[in-house]
């Protein structure tokens, strides 16, 4: 405990609301003789904390950018990737108590596992100190992102720049279709191409449609602005 505290900055009076915040809910099927509870409570909890943060943050900081704008931006930082990143910077998978299934299957390391720690945590905070200790929190972890976020664009949804770049240049829209869904229904994998027309597509991968095809749009994006999208290729 003292290890994680330290890593997060943070003095908890109450150890057992960072214990529950790190613990998986496969640890207690795993374990059910044992007074623990999941960090899905938490979770819910770091949401909306973090959720009002971020969003006061942009409002205050960026007086002139419209709403639509601003809901962007924060869906970028508050993206399960983003919140995954800031855990593994804090070595937050080390920590969380997991089923040895989970973590043969590499859940120490997931992103929505982490991500999900992430909000935990934040909602351990909140309960144990309050809302100043979550801000600075936040402002320590997630925020220390924003201005790279704001000037190169990554606010930018992948597939709303994609099919602009497409129409741009091909006078078509994309399309996207998939081709593969495959693991249980609490784990599966998307596998989605990114079509311009039948002659080009581009695979994206994810635990959603959604993010699958998010990252068929990125790949397309890197491989048009390096000038390496050809229609009668695929990749």
């Amino acid at each position: 405990m003292n290890s994680i505290k330290e890593k997060l900055g943070i003095e908890f009076k109450d150890e057992e609301l960072l214990k529950t915040a790190l613990t998986h809910r496969s640890f207690l099927n795993e374990n059910r003789g044992m007074e623990l509870k999941n960090n899905e409570r938490l979770e819910f909890l770091g949401d909306a904390v973090l959720e009002l943060i971020v969003s006061y943050r942009l409002f205050s900081t960026y007086p002139n950018r419209a709403e639509g704008e601003l809901t962007g931006i924060r869906s970028a930082l508050v993206k399960t990737e983003s919140l995954a990143e800031q855990s593994r910077k804090l070595n937050i998978g080390d920590f969380l108590l997991m089923s040895k299934g989970e973590e043969d299957s590499g859940g120490r390391d997931k992103d929505y596992l982490l991500a999900n720690a992430y909000e935990a945590i934040l909602g351990a905070i909140y309960i144990d100190k309050g809302f100043e200790e979550c801000k600075d929190f936040v402002e320590r972890t997630i925020l220390k992102q924003l201005d790279l976020i704001v000037e190169n664009q990554l606010f930018i949804d992948p597939k709303t720049k994609v099919q602009e770049l497409i129409q741009a240049k091909y006078r078509v829209t994309p399309t996207y279709e998939i081709v593969e869904e495959k693991g249980p229904d609490h784990e599966k994998l998307f596998t989605v191409v990114l079509k311009i027309g039948e002659k080009f597509s581009c695979k994206g991968h994810g635990p959603s449609k959604q993010k699958a095809e998010e990252e068929a749009a990125a790949k397309a994006i890197e491989k048009i602005e390096k000038g390496e999208l050809f229609l009668n290729k695929s990749i």
